[in-house]
């Protein structure tokens, strides 16, 4: 698939695809700005245009994010088997050294100052590899930039956002149905019934304060886990590892009902202050999960809150909410470990969320050669493996920052074979590394 814009002319279309290519490969902090491929062109000639195409306010957002959900919807059959799973979480971007941007927010009380990022990222259910971002926000001071709109939308609560967002991505109309995943901020009664009310599925982390209708009787979650815990409710599901040591996990299953009334926060003449909202019991399937050492030790414990039908196991469900950490590694390689977005230089939010949605693409390109069982696939990722000149883990075949990195000097390269042959390319660098001096 060659990504490709709509409603745009011939001349910004290749600048687009050219984009998308210079933002593989790894950036570094000093040079946060797109790697210029080898060509005829000047170096400043290319910074100017990519300047102009970040800069561009004819550039709509839903047009740069139009690319990147044909991708989901072309590898959604393939990844996915019965559901698509979309996790959702926000990010700081610290941009406290970017005076130039006028628009930034305070990202906490007393913190940095940058701009907030939500991401909505599919990941398929067979093997938790993430396909593509479906949607993005990024909020600054003159409203959120929204990759479903063409314009600025007012700013919402988190968890507010997320009740038009889950209808907005059902209207994307992916061939399998969604299953949205929320760590413990989606831990809200309230926005629980309404999701179930408006026919989303969910897989929520809660905390340890919830109180549920449990056999009749009103038990908080621990009381819940210690009466599994006496029925041996607990089954060895897989072998994990736990920060870099062998685990095991051990999942256990109830069904509990959401019977209290929810509360709400909202200001009320200048002040913060909760509100009682009172709504009808939720069923919901409790999923514990824990991880324990090969003594048995207590390692990590998950409370999680589903409506996914019964025929899915509990021990899915749990696996699932594993692969969560999928949108962490996303902004990771956003920011760190590839694009080096908190040094982008781009002079406003709008600017940020063009060249944010052109590096998605990247990203998503990427995660597809990783996922592919095509038969040039293997001998493709072990190439870029090797270009990228990095190393892996005992076992692993190769990382999706290393694979990043490799497509950018492949690319490199085929540039370079367009003006010169091989045997000018060896002539070259025989010159540079015996004859130079």
């Amino acid at each position: 698939m060659t990504p490709t814009l709509l409603g745009v002319d011939q001349r910004l279309q290749k600048r687009y695809q050219r984009l998308v290519q210079e933002h593989t490969g790894s950036a570094q902090p000093t040079a946060a700005g797109p790697r210029t491929l080898p060509s005829p062109a000047q170096a400043k000639a290319h910074t100017l245009a990519a300047w102009r195409f970040f800069h561009n306010r004819r550039l709509r957002l839903p047009q740069l994010m139009q690319p990147l959900l044909e991708l989901a919807h072309q590898q959604t059959p393939y990844a996915c088997a019965a559901y698509a799973l979309v996790v959702h979480d926000w990010s700081a971007l610290d941009y406290s050294g970017h005076r130039a941007k006028k628009d930034r927010i305070r990202l906490t009380a007393d913190g940095p100052l940058g701009y907030e990022l939500y991401t909505a990222l599919l990941v398929g259910d067979r093997d938790g590899r993430p396909l593509a971002p479906l949607r993005l926000h990024l909020r600054s001071q003159r409203g959120v930039h929204d990759s479903a709109c063409r314009n600025r939308r007012p700013r919402q609560p988190h968890l507010d956002s997320l009740l038009g967002g889950f209808n907005e991505l059902a209207a994307v109309g992916l061939p399998r149905p969604l299953v949205h995943i929320v760590d413990a901020e989606g831990d809200s009664v309230y926005h629980l019934r309404r999701w179930q009310r408006d026919g989303h599925a969910f897989l929520v982390r809660s905390d340890e304060q919830r109180v549920v209708r449990f056999g009749g009787y009103e038990w908080t979650l621990p009381d819940v886990v210690a009466r599994l815990h006496q029925r041996d409710a607990f089954t060895l599901c897989r072998k994990v590892r736990y920060h870099g040591r062998r685990a095991q996990q051990y999942v256990a299953e109830a069904a509990v009902v959401l019977h209290r009334p929810a509360w709400r926060l909202r200001w009320s003449d200048g002040r913060r202050q909760r509100f009682k909202v009172p709504g009808r019991p939720l069923p919901v399937r409790l999923v514990v999960s824990e991880v324990r050492s090969a003594r048995g030790a207590l390692l990590a414990r998950w409370l999680l809150l589903s409506n996914v039908p019964a025929r899915v196991p509990a021990s899915t469900l749990a696996l699932w909410y594993s692969w969560r950490w999928q949108v962490e590694s996303y902004f990771k390689l956003l920011k760190a470990a590839g694009q080096q977005l908190e040094h982008w230089q781009q002079e406003d939010a709008a600017a940020v969320a063009r060249r944010l949605l052109v590096a998605s693409m990247a990203c998503a390109l990427v995660w597809r050669l990783a996922r592919s069982t095509a038969a040039p696939a293997w001998a493709a990722r072990r190439l870029l493996q090797r270009l990228s000149g990095r190393q892996v883990a005992w076992g692993h075949e190769f990382t999706e920052e290393s694979l990043l990195a490799g497509l950018w000097v492949l690319l490199a390269m085929v540039e370079v074979l367009r003006e010169h042959s091989p045997a000018e390319v060896q002539r070259l660098a025989d010159f540079i590394l015996a004859d130079s001096g």
